[in-house]
């Protein structure tokens, strides 16, 4: 298994150039990387994984990512985090840098300023932003698992859950059995180990699923999801989705950037001009229907304040969802990666910098003859970890 990026690459988070290491004027190609891009892997501070006959190695590798920063973690052996993107490439050359604070550690979590390890016995914050990485909080924390049977995984610890900036730990009530966490740019999406959906946090662009556009204080259940157990979940700025148990993606929040895959009113604007021919702007926000009397009709999506079911594809389920900022990809069962949304630094990997209210496959994979197996988005880029065809199915 290896690991390729791309889309906004303007600190090296995705590949280091010599311009970013010696923070000298970047190229277009530099900053947006269009086509995916192997990324470095390394085990320790001499060894690189660039070749599919390190899979064993790669395959106990997995990436976090923030805006400017990309973190990864590998498991294999001496557990570890490799920093690349903002600051790393300064410090270290190009290739990033290794942080041997975090060794021994089994999970992490990157944002912009601080980095979250979670070690058996505690948990740790490090600021990054200073010139020597900085712990500026822990806690101890005896990692245990649910009752699901897996173990917690960040932002999730015992008792609640970090966020990416002070105050750091936020207790959860033991009555929610979270088993799943992913935070927003302002909201929150908990899975339970019931597979029910709860979400809190900031409403006022239908990200919640409430059906409105309130804020909540409190972990409050989406209705329109009961009696659908969710095995997973996945927040963006203002965007959210899930898969269910049986490979269902349902997606609601804000459409701005056609982030929902449903039909954006901003990303038509051009064609309608072209064509002038008048569309219809749906009136009420949190519907995801309306009529027009005028033929043919186009109905667009600002906001969709309650869960909808994306069809990407009739032939296969989904498997794995990520969310950006304001994009959004999904892997299906057969292993291709599907990507839509706000595209202007290459994080659809479509070769283009063009945005996409309609799910497209990222057709690099599968002309390579690779099978996509996870994704992780940034809010700018997205990572894609792949296996060989033939790997695969042996």
């Amino acid at each position: 298994m290896n690991w390729f990026g791309f889309g906004f690459n303007a600190f090296g988070q995705i590949r280091a150039t010599k311009a970013i290491s010696r923070g000298e004027s970047c190229t277009v190609e530099d900053v947006k990387v269009i086509t995916p891009t192997s990324v470095d892997s390394r085990v320790d501070k001499a060894e690189e994984i660039t070749s599919f006959e390190s899979a064993s190695i790669a395959s106990k590798c997995s990436v976090r990512s923030s805006w400017s920063r990309r973190a990864a973690l590998h498991l294999q052996g001496d557990s570890h985090v490799w920093l690349s993107g903002f600051g790393a490439q300064l410090r270290t050359g190009c290739c990033g840098s290794y942080m041997k604070e975090s060794r021994g550690c089994k999970d992490a979590l990157i944002g912009e300023r601080y980095l979250t390890l979670s070690f058996p016995d505690r948990i740790e914050c490090w600021d990054l932003e200073q010139n020597e990485k900085t712990l500026v909080w822990s806690m101890e924390s005896k990692t245990s698992p649910t009752e699901s049977g897996s173990s917690l995984t960040l932002p999730l610890v015992p008792g609640g859950y970090i966020a990416a900036k002070p105050p750091f730990y936020h207790p959860l009530s033991p009555q929610l059995k979270a088993v799943s966490l992913a935070l927003g740019a302002e909201h929150a999406i908990l899975l339970s180990a019931t597979g029910v959906v709860y979400s809190w946090g900031l409403g006022s662009h239908g990200q919640l699923g409430h059906e409105s556009l309130t804020s909540e204080e409190e972990p409050r259940a989406v209705e329109a999801l009961w009696g659908m157990p969710m095995s997973s979940v996945a927040t963006g700025g203002w965007h959210s989705a899930c898969v269910s148990a049986g490979g269902d993606l349902y997606i609601w929040g804000w459409n701005e950037s056609g982030q929902l895959g449903l039909p954006s009113q901003a990303l038509r604007k051009l064609q309608q001009k072209r064509s002038q021919e008048p569309a219809t702007v749906c009136p009420d926000a949190r519907s995801s229907t309306c009529q027009e009397e005028e033929k043919p009709t186009e109905v667009f999506i600002s906001i969709q304040a309650f869960p909808a079911l994306l069809d990407i594809t009739e032939s296969c389920e989904i498997s794995k969802v990520s969310c950006g900022s304001r994009h959004t990809a999904a892997v299906t069962t057969t292993g291709d990666l599907y990507t839509w949304g706000w595209g202007e630094y290459g994080q659809l990997g479509h070769k283009t910098l063009m945005s996409s209210d309609e799910p497209r496959p990222v057709d690099f994979f599968r002309d390579h003859g690779l099978h996509v197996v996870d994704v992780v988005c940034g809010e700018w880029t997205t990572f894609s970890a792949v296996a060989k065809d033939e790997l695969i199915h042996s």
